[in-house]
């Protein structure tokens, strides 16, 4: 047997090394699974995104809130705009996380199995990191869908003649760029920034660690069901810990400048103080309830269709068993 004979052979090292790559999934791959659970997610929970944001701009100023409980934000709209009303700004929400959420998991997903050693994951403040940079550019590559989901979710609770009437993502981004300029699709970048950074060191890393403490007592295997536990603890962790950055990114990112070029919110920090100011320091979780539940089923739905998606990717494309993703 030749050299050249022997490194082809099935059992030589390198032939092993060349099949260790063949059966790696291609990091386009694990960017564009992101993007579609994310997308396939929001499909069930467009309504609740609808109603937390509303919510969060209820009362805005000190003013008379609009809506007294989630149920009440939800017969209003339906009582007022119907039943499609509830999926105003659907396409704004699915481009969101086409942008959004394909980069924040392709990246998370990457950095994940860069730094696991051995097999082993990284450790719980390991992941929180990797969740923060893979939080902090996927926000600033979605945020021009996401102020367009602000405004066009926001835009039945005004009078009609206040209206912005986007007919659909792109008419209002269109719209935004030709009316207030480029960077007008940035605004908020900042506090939409901070809250990735806040949401997906709570979300990534305590699903990844409330699925490997779950696994590792025994009682779970890593199927739908424990992948369902994880994310509702994981959701649960994420909305107590962001939702003060979240309402502060919805009121900057809805509002609008006057004539004579005075906004009504100078920044963030400007944001949490008037709402602490005039509404109360709870005001500051207004709107919990639908945001965890919206948060709550987008992260279970979101992991689930990841999850499954890689463990059909691996069985049928690179032929491994019963292997799910590596989150």
């Amino acid at each position: 047997m030749t050299s050249n004979e022997r490194d082809l052979s099935p059992h030589s090292p390198n032939m092993a090394a060349q099949t260790e790559v063949k059966k790696t999934m291609p990091k386009y791959v694990k960017f564009l699974f992101g993007g579609l659970a994310g997308m396939g997610a929001t499909l069930f929970v467009q309504p609740l995104d609808l109603v937390k944001n509303r919510m969060q701009l209820s009362g805005e100023g000190g003013g008379k809130r609009q809506y007294k409980t989630s149920f009440h934000a939800v017969t209003s709209i339906l009582r007022s705009e119907g039943i499609i009303g509830m999926y105003t700004g659907l396409s704004a929400g699915l481009l969101r996380q086409a942008s959004y959420t394909t980069t924040r998991l392709g990246i998370y997903t990457i950095l994940f199995e860069k730094f696991s050693k051995n097999g082993q994951p990284p450790n719980f403040f390991m992941k929180a990191g990797i969740g923060m940079t893979a939080g902090a550019i996927g926000a600033f590559v979605g945020t021009p869908a996401e102020i367009s989901l602000i405004r066009m979710t926001a835009d039945g609770r005004l009078p009609v003649a206040e209206r912005r009437n986007y007919s659909s993502v792109f008419n209002a981004l269109a719209r935004i760029t030709r009316e207030e300029g480029l960077f007008t699709l940035w605004r908020g970048c900042g506090p939409t920034v901070s809250r990735a950074v806040v949401v997906n060191a709570a979300q990534l890393a305590s699903y990844s660690q409330a699925k490997q403490f779950l696994l590792g007592t025994g009682w779970f295997r890593d199927n739908i069901l424990s992948h369902f536990v994880a994310s509702m603890i994981s959701g649960l962790v994420t909305t107590a810990a962001s939702m003060p950055v979240d309402i502060a990114k919805t009121r900057i990112q809805n509002m609008k400048v006057g004539p004579d070029g005075k906004a009504e919110y100078r920044g963030a920090l400007d944001v949490l103080y008037k709402v602490i100011r005039q509404e109360g320091l709870f005001s500051l979780w207004k709107g919990f309830t639908p945001y965890y539940f919206r948060l709550g089923p987008h992260t279970v739905i979101t992991f689930i269709f990841l999850e499954q998606m890689n463990r059909i990717y691996r069985k049928v494309v690179l032929g491994e068993e019963g292997t799910g993703s590596s989150l």
